[in-house]
C-alpha cells in the first residue's frame, strides 16, 4: 500500500514569489499570506495582495467565507497557467485578520536565520 505524504507548505512572503525564486516552481507546496484584493465567487478564483505583490489563488476545494480586505493565510500547490501565470491551488485557507503582515514578514525573517544557524551547526 503506497503512502502519500502531503507538504505542510514553505512559508513565503508574496514577494518572494518571482521566477528567480527556489519557490517558484510547479506544483511547489506553499504557504502565502496577505490581504483579500479580489474574489470571483463563479470562478473561485481570489486574488491576494502584500505591498506590490500579487498571487492568485484558487479557492474552489474550500469552504471558506471570503470578505474583500480581509487577511487570509492559504496552503497549496503553485500551478502555472498556459499564460505563464502563477496559481496557487489552495487546499487549506484561514482568515488571519488581526495578524499584522509587517511583524510577520520580521518573525519570518527571524525564523529562516535561526533555521540557517542549525544547518550550519552554530548556536548564538
Amino acid at each position: 500500500m503506497a503512502s502519500s505524504t502531503i507538504s505542510s507548505g514553505a512559508l513565503v512572503t508574496l514577494q518572494e514569489l518571482n521566477p528567480s525564486s527556489p519557490y517558484f516552481k510547479q506544483g511547489a507546496s506553499l504557504r502565502a499570506t496577505g490581504k483579500l484584493q479580489d474574489y470571483n465567487v463563479e470562478a473561485g478564483i481570489a486574488t491576494l495582495v502584500d505591498g506590490n505583490a500579487t498571487l492568485k489563488i484558487d479557492t474552489q476545494h474550500l469552504h471558506l467565507n471570503l470578505r474583500v480586505g480581509s487577511l487570509y493565510q492559504f496552503i497549496g500547490e503553485l500551478f502555472f497557467e498556459p499564460s505563464n501565470e502563477a496559481v496557487l491551488k489552495a487546499r487549506v485557507g484561514r482568515n488571519v485578520d488581526g495578524m499584522g503582515l509587517k511583524l510577520y514578514h520580521q518573525s519570518l525573517q527571524l525564523l529562516r536565520e535561526f533555521q540557517a544557524e542549525q544547518i550550519n551547526g552554530r548556536t548564538p
